[in-house]
């Protein structure tokens, strides 16, 4: 995993602050949609978006692996004319750092990189006029922290999903309902696989908030110095434990290590958990959300903020929330669609029932993915700690 310190962490709250009162100055898009952007060449209605993306001709992504099948894909450039071009991030650290650059129009980016990349100045508030899709998407994904600063949006959800806890049912009963079997593991030393960055501190947070109650602790993402250190020291205690760490470059080694008996329990996505089930014969493993709770994703499309192909990319940002594409998104990835007339369009009619695409409740004891800041968000003010302490935290972890 490629690792880039960036600076100022402590700070990282009145810099989100400062621009967002920018972005409103400036007529920003914001979640209702009521404002405009000021993207250098980007059309001011759908009409001259769509006659500017066919000069453009292209457009240029850091994804996840896999979230721009060339089988979606593909279907966008022949309603559009847009050449979808991608580069694989293999960790939200690696995305931002790429997104640095400035070759990139557009990022498919974690809860715990979209405020350092609106705090950059790399991505753009959005006009959510300009993308019709956005008004079916569910409202439990719309003005969210991890991607909203102030009433302004800075892009659109992609689904969302829970970080579940998999292990071989060979090794660990069917009837398992708790995260403890892994907290520290010392019952599967070897053949733990275990989610390799920082914010998987936020995993022992919540196991911890369920289990040392005196800790006080509310959000796994704001810790101060005491639920901080007792969430490091129980990382610490699982290192020796672990088997594999694997990341988003590297999860099909998971599949592997499952497969031949390596593995017996740890962290998943259920993107890997199809992939297991695919296997022949299918790896017998279970998959599951624990009793304590547990962190979970919903991935933001973001556009840059000078996006050399704009129009392109409020194309694609409309299209990829679309009910037929997010249908097919939904159901290759193992998530809930984000949007909700997508539920009509699954080949499997259950797929919104299983992925409680429909129940709000069902994510009220998940923890989407954010960045840690010093301000706690409450009366402790700002001493919790910075997203630059957890890296340094997790690279002292890891040795």
């Amino acid at each position: 995993m490629r690792r880039k310190r960036i600076a100022v962490w402590a700070a990282l709250g009145l810099l989100v602050a400062a621009l967002s009162v920018v972005a409103a100055g400036c007529g920003g898009g914001s979640d209702n949609g009521s404002a405009s952007t000021e993207i250098e060449g980007l059309g001011s209605n759908l009409d001259e978006i769509k006659a500017n993306a066919k000069n453009e001709g292209q457009v240029n992504l850091v994804i996840w692996a896999g979230y721009a099948d060339k089988s979606w894909a593909d279907t966008f450039t022949q309603q559009t004319g847009c050449k979808v071009n991608t580069k694989d991030g293999a960790s939200s650290d690696d995305m931002v750092d790429l997104m640095a650059t400035g070759a990139y129009d557009g990022v498919s980016a974690s809860g715990d990189a979209t405020l350092r990349l609106i705090a950059k100045g790399d991505v753009a508030p959005v006009n959510f006029d300009l993308i019709p899709n956005y008004a079916d998407v569910f409202d439990g994904l719309k003005n969210q922290s991890y991607n909203t600063v102030d009433g302004v949006g800075y892009g659109v959800p992609h689904g969302r999903g829970a970080n579940l806890m998999v292990w071989n049912t060979n090794d660990l009963p069917k009837t398992n309902t708790s995260w403890a079997p892994i907290w520290p593991g010392t019952d599967y030393k070897g053949k733990l696989s275990i989610y390799d960055n920082q914010i998987f501190i936020a995993d022992a947070a919540i196991y911890l908030k369920a289990t040392q109650p005196d800790l006080n602790i509310t959000n796994p993402y704001e810790l101060d110095d005491d639920q901080f250190n007792a969430a490091v020291d129980l990382l610490k205690q699982q290192r020796p434990n672990i088997g594999e760490y694997w990341d988003g470059s590297t999860y099909a080694k998971q599949v592997t290590s499952f497969k031949s008996g390596e593995s017996a329990v740890g962290t998943t996505w259920q993107y890997m958990v199809n992939l297991m089930a695919a296997e022949k014969p299918p790896v017998p493993v279970q998959a599951i959300v624990p009793k304590e709770g547990t962190t979970g994703w919903s991935d933001t499309w973001m556009i840059a903020s000078k996006a050399a192909h704009p129009n392109c990319m409020y194309l694609w940002m409309n299209y990829i929330i679309s009910p037929e594409a997010n249908a097919k998104v939904a159901e290759y990835f193992g998530e809930a669609p984000s949007n909700a007339k997508s539920c009509d369009l699954t080949t499997d009619k259950t797929h919104c029932e299983i992925y409680h695409a429909n129940d709000e409740s069902y994510w009220t004891n998940i923890y989407f993915w954010n960045t840690p800041q010093a301000d706690c968000g409450d009366d402790r003010g700002d001493v919790c700690k910075t997203s630059e302490d957890w890296r340094s935290a997790w690279t002292e972890i890891k040795g």
